[in-house]
């Protein structure tokens, strides 16, 4: 039987958590659930397995899901471990994909706030659906974007 469940956040671990956080709030219109983290101690050590673990961040509420909807938990760590580019092809968490109204138009506002293009505006008849343009992005850090319009 599957469990009871809501889905509440998705974790996003910034090299820089104030500008990442800064970045969804000008692109995407994300807004901040106060109050502000900062979270350390023995117990964060024991929850997350790393030593001596700090981080600081903030939970931004994702557009279009209502003042109880899910959010981006964007946390900074006092230390990072070593990482690699994310492919869109790599098994695990791929990209966050947001609904828009002009997909070229916000593929420029991603850009024109420190973005980079990951592939190219794809426009597709998708069988039994309909149309959907759609672009893979980049945020300032890294993470891999969708950006949608259904037609």
């Amino acid at each position: 039987m599957p469990l009871e469940c809501t889905y509440t956040h998705t974790n996003i671990v910034a090299k820089d958590w104030r500008k990442l956080a800064a970045f969804y709030q000008q692109v995407f219109n994300c807004q901040p659930v106060p109050p502000e983290r900062d979270l350390q101690g023995e117990w964060l050590q024991r929850a997350t397995g790393v030593e001596d673990a700090h981080l600081r961040g903030a939970h931004l509420r994702l557009p279009g899901c209502g003042e109880n909807g899910p959010t981006l938990e964007i946390f900074q760590y006092n230390t990072l471990a070593a990482e690699s580019p994310r492919a869109i092809n790599q098994p695990g968490l791929a990209h966050l994909a947001f609904a828009v109204n002009d997909v070229r138009a916000a593929r420029a506002e991603v850009l024109a706030h420190g973005g980079s293009d990951l592939g190219e505006v794809v426009t597709v008849q998708v069988p039994g659906k309909g149309e959907i343009c759609f672009v893979y992005m980049r945020d300032p850090e890294g993470n891999i974007l969708e950006l949608q319009r259904w037609g």
